[in-house]
């Protein structure tokens, strides 16, 4: 099973179409083809690839479900 995982872009490589995405405390490089994105906002990522942008509202209610899991 896959599961796409929410985080906040830190920076922007333009050149490469990638974004340094921060997973509470865990950075990751993703493909920003998809889509455009900015410093600072909130994405859903899956496979490597931000599929979407998040509101603040559905970014804290997936932290308080990870954490419910015990994933964070």
């Amino acid at each position: 099973m896959c599961v796409a995982n929410t985080g906040r872009v830190v920076s922007l490589n333009k050149e490469k179409n990638t974004a340094t995405v921060n997973f509470h405390g865990s950075i990751i490089e993703a493909r920003t083809g998809l889509m455009e994105v900015e410093e600072g906002e909130l994405v859903l990522v899956h496979a490597g690839c931000i599929l979407q942008k998040v509101s603040e509202e559905r970014y804290n209610e997936w932290v308080k479900l990870a954490e419910e899991m015990g994933d964070l």
